[in-house]
């Protein structure tokens, strides 16, 4: 099972994003985007709502359930 901080990862380098423009669009900072994908702070659900939303993915694929 993937992990959300990879998944995250994965997501953010497809979009061709960097971890500052990613922490724009979801108002929040570099730091934080850093932590997230390195799996030293877990977000909260307000968080995975708004990365799942858009990135157009379930809350299910975001943190490893399922692989679609």
């Amino acid at each position: 099972m993937i992990r959300f901080s990879k998944r995250l990862q994965l997501l953010r380098k497809e979009a061709n994003l960097k971890q500052i423009d990613l922490a724009k669009i979801l108002n929040t900072t570099q730091r934080r985007i850093s932590h997230l994908e390195s799996g030293k702070i877990e977000p909260d659900l307000a968080t995975l709502v708004a990365i799942a939303k858009y990135f157009k993915v379930t809350l299910d694929y975001l943190v490893g359930i399922t692989d679609y």
